[in-house]
């Protein structure tokens, strides 16, 4: 029937087994998806997002169930199929795409051997395997994979994670699946990568047919520009699902509205005004609360709903939420309820403020190791240039972003800086301190001034210490306290970053990844520092999480006067947070400046595709994502000339890939290095702009 749903949930709930019983971890789900739709599905880690896809698949391992309800696959209850004919469903109907391609990937076999062998399960009939190696062919290159034959002669830890992704794509599009199923597709990716993904997904999903497609993510930006509707789970239920414009432009729910906003859109400063983080934490689904499972973090709850469990209820033809509210929310009551009256007065710093560090020159080499055909040819050593030749300066009490796609050097430099990595070259002063290469070079004293946060907390921080340990080793150590001492500013530091002075005694283990995150932070101002390092430090977090740890950063700078370099590939954070930007590109720095000089507009082509490939929201009509030419160059192969040549949109020939492009001053501090003229980059922009 042409009007027959592809997937049909009806009552859905899943449940996994444990010591003290089953745990719903998803409950009473109604969901439809028509021929040729995309539905966008949504929410916090351990919202139930995964499990659902897992359910969708019947795919639940061995302690995991559906307890109620069903899945239907074009009309078929897939909980009445043989395993030999659900086996049948997922190599002929149905298609995951994973978070993580290379674990999804066999590291033992090649790419083609793979696409091909996933072509011969998925065939109706015999098919010959020159028949099979030439389908892969042809998948390899309906994915826009550059030399689709060396790909396929590769082995997935040979190529980047845009290749290995598109790779998967690939064996998700052979034959003709009913259902795609796209679990966090991009999370892993940089942003120009993403951006081709995305694409990529939207021209294949969109293509003439009756295959409909579940994209399952937290992030927004992407799922407004991505789907056709969108379903909002939290704590396992459906609490929201309307077309994508009408839920953007008027959410119903709270949670739904505290999800949008959370995030740092255009224009937004933490100067002007906090973010809007939902308070406390999604419940583990062994730990529900009674009534409506939002109510511990919303600010409109009553009584009623901490007694009683909402129904669904249908507001407008398309529109489904879980709310006893949901009228006042659409009036504007959430955010009114959420005033807590104007931010403190905050001014940065002037550009022109004494520089707290100095980078010149710096230089990050690794040897490559010489082969024997090198040793007896006598070819000289080679080397990776991570930092080559970097020259930058951040002033007291300012926020530098540093931005860039990964490869390009960013977190290698920030490493040189807090002596991780020793640099080969080059030159870094603390105010008039010059730091050595490595930490066993620098003094205690030293030491204490420059702090880091790393990206992933949970590896940063060690298991076998309580949050008090942590805390109390810094300030023994550098801060030379006695240990009472100590005890009493573990106190405080703990209060600085928003959390109960009782998570001293609890382990990494037992804190979500917005805590652990928070008590890093802690850890790195338990010295005092001058600098703060963020490597990547919000980009792993929900973002409810994100906009709390954005605002902290902000308040602790407020309150110490702390500088910040803040590395990340999220431009819209930057935008927020950060008052200089520098853009880096293998290796060396391709346009810096003020905040808002660097990125309104983008001058620099290299800055123009970040920018560009940064999904925007509310869903609106956009300037189209650039496509960059291939993947990042391996250090190894750095270009001649520019190095942005080979992918350069506005490359003017030979003289990008010959010679190296100059500095040009733009004024007030905003530099790019580029041979395109400045008067001729700002008329492009110009005319983007009309």
């Amino acid at each position: 029937m042409p009007d027959l749903p592809v997937l049909e949930i009806d009552n859905l709930t899943v449940g996994y087994r444990s010591d003290a019983g089953w745990h719903d971890a998803v409950r009473d789900v109604n969901l439809r998806v028509a021929p040729g739709e995309r539905l966008g599905v949504v929410g916090e880690s351990g919202s139930g997002k995964s499990t659902l896809a897992l359910a969708t698949l019947r795919f639940l391992g061995a302690d995991g169930a559906i307890r109620a309800g069903t899945v239907r696959l074009r009309g078929v209850d897939l909980a009445t199929l043989s395993p030999g004919a659900l086996r049948a469903v997922w190599a002929r109907e149905v298609r995951l795409v994973p978070q993580n391609p290379l674990a999804a990937l066999n590291p033992s076999l090649r790419i083609g051997e793979q696409v091909a062998e996933a072509i011969r399960q998925g065939a109706g009939g015999p098919i010959t395997p020159a028949e099979a190696r030439r389908q892969a062919l042809d998948l390899l290159r309906l994915v826009r994979l550059a030399d689709p034959e060396r790909v396929a002669r590769g082995y997935p830890h040979e190529l980047s994670g845009g290749m290995q992704q598109r790779a998967l794509i690939a064996m998700a599009l052979h034959g003709d699946p009913a259902l795609l199923i796209l679990d966090e597709p991009t999370t892993s990716l940089d942003v120009t990568t993403e951006a081709a993904i995305l694409s990529l997904l939207a021209e294949l999903t969109s293509r003439p047919g009756e295959r409909a497609t579940l994209f399952i993510s937290h992030n927004l930006g992407i799922v407004a520009r991505m789907c056709n509707r969108v379903a909002v789970l939290y704590a396992g239920e459906l609490v929201e699902e309307a077309p994508t414009g009408a839920l953007f432009a008027t959410p119903l729910h709270p949670y739904t509205a505290g999800l949008i906003g959370s995030l740092p859109r255009p224009g937004m400063r933490h100067t002007l005004r906090p973010l809007r983080p939902i308070p406390g934490a999604i419940p583990r689904f062994d730990a529900l609360p009674r009534g409506c499972v939002f109510h511990p973090r919303c600010p409109l709850a009553l009584d009623r709903c901490r007694a009683e469990r909402p129904p669904l209820e249908a507001p407008a033809p398309g529109r489904q939420v879980r709310c006893f509210r949901w009228r006042e929310v659409e009036g504007g009551a959430l955010f009114e309820a959420e005033e807590t009256g104007a931010p403190l007065p905050f001014e940065a710093p002037p550009a022109a403020a004494p520089p707290i560090l100095s980078l010149s020159g710096v230089e990050k080499l690794f040897p490559l190791r010489r082969s024997l055909a090198d040793r007896l040819a006598r070819r000289p050593p080679r080397a990776v240039r991570a930092v080559d030749g970097i020259d930058l300066q951040l002033g007291r009490g300012r926020t530098l972003g540093v931005v860039g796609e990964s490869g390009s050097g960013k977190t290698t430099l920030a490493r040189c800086v807090v002596g991780l990595e020793e640099r080969t070259g080059g030159e870094i002063n603390l105010v008039d301190v010059p730091l050595a290469p490595g930490l066993e070079q620098r003094a205690p004293a030293v030491l204490r001034r420059v702090q880091m946060v790393f990206q992933n907390p949970q590896e940063a921080l060690n298991p076998y210490l309580t949050v008090g340990e942590a805390l109390r080793r810094p300030l023994m150590r550098l801060g030379r306290l006695s240990r009472a001492e100590a005890d009493r500013r573990v106190a405080r530091l703990l209060d600085a970053v928003k959390l109960d002075p009782g998570y001293a005694t609890r382990y990494p283990a037992q804190l979500s990844g917005g805590e652990r995150q928070r008590v890093a932070i802690a850890r790195a101002f338990a010295a005092e520092p001058d600098l703060v390092l963020l490597d990547e430090s919000v980009s792993a977090l929900d973002v409810s999480v994100q906009a709390a740890v954005l605002n902290l950063l902000s308040e602790l700078r407020r309150r110490n006067g702390t500088t910040y370099l803040f590395i990340t590939h999220d431009l819209g954070v930057v935008s927020y947070l950060a008052d200089d930007v520098a853009v880096v590109y293998l290796g060396q720095v391709v346009e810096t400046g003020p905040v808002e000089a660097v990125l309104q507009p983008p001058l620099h082509p290299y800055t123009e595709a970040l920018l560009s490939a940064l999904p925007s929201l509310p869903p609106e009509p956009q300037r189209t994502p650039i496509a960059l030419e291939g993947e990042i160059p391996a250090p190894t192969a750095t270009p001649s000339g520019c190095r942005f040549h080979t992918r350069c949109h506005r490359s003017l020939g030979s003289i990008c890939a010959q010679e190296e492009p100059p500095w040009r001053d733009a004024g007030g501090g905003h530099r790019i290095r580029c041979h395109i003229l400045l008067e001729d980059l700002m008329k492009v922009q110009q005319g983007n702009e009309e």
